[in-house]
């Protein structure tokens, strides 16, 4: 029998931490592992209880949400964890910023409860969970701020014609459904394609491809 996922939750708002406590271990294949209120101490318990995902609240005392993931899953970090940031749709820069911190996706607060769960488990196997449409929205409020920096340009491409069209594609907030209508391919293509471009970029998910490509200049 598979081991279910450990999750640590977050929150500075008992009210909403606890209901996020109950509705994560009501699930047979999930188990809170551990729950606090502020930043450093989601730190703490992170590397002591080492669990499978972080629920993680932007705005909390003490550390707030973004630096607590730059800690947990950021550039640097040796062994870096997975977080799932919650927010509220009016504080989409601080979306910006925490999958630019590591984030491995996001959710709104306001999320139904079976959302949260996919989210878990999505973030848990390894995926990203970044909604298209948001998205389109958040890359387009926020393109300016990742455009390359000079000396971080378009640089030696490694990717094939196909994975560029594909790494494009996602930028653009396209689901793989979306990608293989788009390119006429199978969504197991799809899956390959996203893999190997991925690997050949040194990227863990989608969200850090989004960010690769604006900061490389391959989308605009």
């Amino acid at each position: 029998m598979t081991a279910p996922t450990r999750v640590l939750v977050c929150d500075d708002q008992m009210l909403v931490r606890t209901g996020l406590v109950t509705i994560i271990d009501a699930q047979p294949d999930l188990d809170v592992a551990g729950e606090c209120g502020d930043g450093r101490t989601a730190v703490d318990l992170a590397a002591r209880l080492r669990p499978d995902v972080v629920v993680m609240d932007v705005r909390m005392p003490v550390l707030d949400g973004i630096e607590a993931t730059r800690l947990l899953a950021g550039a640097g970090v040796a062994e870096p964890g997975k977080v799932l940031v919650v927010t509220t749709f009016n504080l989409d820069e601080y979306v910006y910023r925490a999958l630019r911190a590591g984030a491995s996706g996001f959710l709104l607060k306001d999320s139904p409860p079976d959302r949260l769960l996919h989210g878990i488990r999505t973030v848990a196997a390894g995926a990203a969970l970044l909604d298209p449409e948001v998205t389109r929205q958040l890359v387009g409020r926020y393109a300016s701020r990742i455009r390359p920096a000079e000396d971080e340009g378009p640089a030696d491409n490694p990717l094939t014609p196909r994975e560029l069209e594909v790494l494009r594609l996602i930028a653009d907030g396209h689901s793989n459904s979306e990608i293989a209508a788009t390119l006429m391919i199978s969504q197991e293509t799809v899956k390959t394609f996203v893999s190997r471009m991925l690997a050949k970029l040194g990227l863990r998910d989608r969200v850090q491809a989004v960010i690769y490509a604006f900061r490389h200049g391959l989308v605009t």
